[in-house]
């Protein structure tokens, strides 16, 4: 009786947990209101699959249209085996153009609709795009889309570990349950694969990029086999990170010597068992070298001599290599910046053609802001995947509300200049600069165990804008934001929208100025990078701390890369260098990241640098200030559970990003010694009682007792 009782408590608890709002992300589908029904979709009555061939892919697309118009309309909806005039119709056509692979047209008459693509992926995208319309209550009438994915690989990055806990993550622990597979199967993995296909990522590395080479051993391929299984109906392939040294690990080799013949061997039997057991895989991630990871530097090779040990085996599966190039030497006392430029430029068409270097964002490590990394406009005959973070390392972690999409949108349009005005991040990833065959783009991912996936309500807004720019990376970020909201609060009053798009529109700005105004960077606290730490000045590495990289004194602060100092400017194009070397060009945003300048040196504003650098944070904090009063406004316009989540996270980040102020103000000023201006309230303790604070248990850190 009372396993009985245990089991219908169980039950009671996992559909408590479903029924929360935020499980089901955008996807949380409900009847629309009669009305738009009956002016805009009334003419749906059933679907029609005219190659139905029992493929699990057309299956997944069918499933789809046939449940969620269902709940949608208020009626049942049914897969027809005959074509009529008023219904749906999925149409597999391998001649059609202006698409490719996994694009899709929609078009529409008054009473008829017709979803065509080349492949079974192209259909089940082009679901996706159709059933998300009508869920934002969008027009289909007389539509006529035409829709391609402009990158071929759209990969989350998972920094999950095989003991479930994850490296940077802030919503509790992996989804991914090694333990329980391949047995037993978590109704959340298929939740999960749904939500990505919605937003067209095809691809998910399952394992930290600090790898562990038993995710290779045959037992946990048979895992990995099992999580592929179900994810292979979305069109989602998987893919693994390649510890370099299992070989030595697993294989019992004495090296793990990429030219020894004996480790490619090992190599490529591997490989073979894995695409034995998993026909589709996707191939490998690899960090080498890089943070005390082993790699093919510890045998004087290089890392295409890495990169190409794996790709060669791959390559007949189709499988690719993805080699990070974030890289930084113990042995090279010289700026960070451009370590990784000087490892992988001068290897630029060394690299097989199946490996793709995955290069983040910016040239030091995900900060609040960072200027384009200088390898975007370096490698010419060499892919390059961009790497942006979701999860928000150093962006308030798991509770501060963020919205990415503007960040990502700088990154993607910062101009290389590589081939001319124009030459954009974007240009160099999709292909389109120097006609990469293969293209790519990856995000760490931000879920976990959490109810709602990432912890922060709003932390699912990155994860749709990821996949959303990975699909077109030409996107509005502001329209990305107004489809999020639209689809997270469909049958709300248009304040919440508004609200909704107004705290993602003005976030990022805001919490740059709390954190790292002016191009200050890597001032957080060690270790767990929560909370600031400009004093951090004491470590292993000098570039792991934070006076590094200001380097504050009574006179000056910055970071000299020009050619009076690192000269890391000169990575650039001549473009690019001028137009940050001179500080008459120079934006104030990327002010410190190139110049070390006088407290006293006057900017654009007419306000020195000190000045201009209480007032950022100032501003920051004010900004945080009104997200919480716009949020305020919705109460009772959404779900008291909502709003209180939503609510208590926005107070952390008030407090949290006050105290960012009064700890760097207080910091800095006992460097410069200059008196606030008038107008600011000074910090109310001095920079001692801000060191003193201590949090062991951050996520991130272990404690020191």
């Amino acid at each position: 009786m009372k396993q009985l009782l245990f089991a219908f408590y169980f039950i009671f608890c996992q559909i408590q947990l479903v029924g929360q709002n935020g499980y089901n992300l955008w996807l949380d589908y409900k009847k629309l209101d009669d009305k738009i029904i009956e002016t805009e979709y009334s003419f749906i009555s059933s679907i029609y699959l005219l190659n139905d061939n029992n493929d699990e892919i057309l299956n997944t697309a069918k499933n789809i249209l046939t449940d969620h118009l269902s709940t949608l309309l208020g009626k049942k909806i049914m897969s027809e085996k005959s074509q009529k005039t008023d219904q749906i119709t999925l149409t597999i056509n391998t001649d059609a153009v202006d698409i490719n692979g996994e694009g899709f047209y929609i078009t529409s008459t008054s009473n008829a609709l017709k979803i065509e693509a080349k492949t079974n992926k192209g259909l089940l995208y082009g679901t996706y795009c159709l059933i998300n319309k009508i869920h934002r209550k969008e027009k289909i009438k007389n539509i006529n889309i035409n829709e391609s994915p402009k990158i071929q690989n759209r990969i989350l990055n998972h920094w999950d570990n095989i003991d479930r806990t994850i490296e940077r993550g802030y919503a509790g622990f992996s989804i991914f349950n090694w333990h329980e597979l391949p047995e037993y199967l978590d109704p959340r993995y298929e939740d999960y694969a749904k939500a990505n296909a919605s937003i067209g990522i095809n691809g998910t590395v399952l394992t930290n990029v600090n790898a562990n080479a038993i995710v290779l051993r045959a037992d946990y391929l048979d895992k990995t086999a099992a999580l592929a299984n179900i994810f292979r109906k979305y069109g989602i392939k998987v893919y693994l990170t390649a510890r370099f040294s299992a070989p030595i690990e697993l294989g019992c080799l004495k090296t793990a010597d990429p030219l020894d013949p004996q480790v490619r061997l090992w190599w490529k039997n591997k490989i073979d068992e894995i695409y034995q057991k998993i026909p589709d895989f996707g191939g490998f991630l690899v960090k080498a070298n890089s943070e005390g990871q082993p790699g093919p530097q510890d045998y004087k090779r290089n890392h295409a001599d890495g990169a190409n040990m794996l790709a060669e085996p791959l390559k007949k599966y189709g499988g690719i290599v993805m080699w990070r190039a974030f890289v930084y030497s113990h042995e090279v006392n010289e700026d960070r910046f451009k370590q990784a430029y000087k490892e992988f430029v001068p290897l630029d068409g060394q690299f097989a053609e199946n490996v793709l270097v995955q290069v983040k964002n910016g040239p030091i490590d995900f900060q609040p802001r960072e200027p384009f990394h200088p390898m975007f406009g370096a490698m010419h005959k060499t892919p390059l995947i961009l790497e942006l973070q979701i999860t928000k390392e150093y962006l308030g972690q798991g509770t501060h509300l963020v919205g990415l999409a503007k960040m990502y949108e700088a990154v993607l349009q910062s101009d290389t200049y590589v081939k001319g005005k124009g030459s954009t991040v974007a240009k160099i990833i999709d292909g389109s600069t120097h006609n990469y065959k293969i293209t790519g783009i990856a995000g760490v991912a931000n879920i976990g165990t959490a109810f709602n996936w990432t912890g922060n309500l709003f932390g699912q807004a990155d994860w749709y804008a990821f996949g959303k720019l990975a699909w077109n990376p030409y996107l509005d970020a502001s329209n990305i934001f107004k489809e999020w909201t639209a689809a997270t609060f469909p049958n709300h009053d248009k304040k919440v929208a508004e609200v909704s798009n107004w705290l993602l529109e003005h976030s990022h700005e805001a919490c740059v100025n709390y954190m790292a105004p002016i191009g200050l960077h890597h001032i957080m606290a060690e270790g767990h990078h929560f909370g600031p730490g400009p004093w951090v000045d004491s470590l292993f590495r000098a570039d792991w701390t934070s006076v590094y990289y200001h380097k504050a004194n009574k006179d000056s602060i910055g970071f000299d890369r020009k050619n009076t100092g690192t000269n890391a400017l000169s990575q650039y194009h001549p473009e690019v260098q001028k137009l940050y070397e001179n500080l008459s060009t120079c934006p104030d945003e990327f002010l410190l990241w190139f110049h070390r300048v006088p407290w006293t040196q006057q900017l654009k504003s007419g306000r020195n640098v000190w000045q201009e650098l209480v007032l950022r944070y100032d501003q920051g904090v004010s900004k945080v200030t009104e997200m919480k009063s716009k949020w305020d406004s919705v109460k009772g316009l959404v779900d008291k559970e909502t709003f209180r989540s939503v609510s208590d996270h926005l107070n952390i980040q008030s407090k949290e990003a006050q105290w960012w102020r009064d700890a760097c103000l207080a910091y800095f000023q006992s460097r410069s010694q200059l008196p606030f201006p008038s107008e600011t309230i000074p910090p109310p303790r001095d920079v001692d009682y801000y060191k003193s604070l201590n949090y062991p248990y951050s996520p991130g850190i272990k404690p020191k007792w």
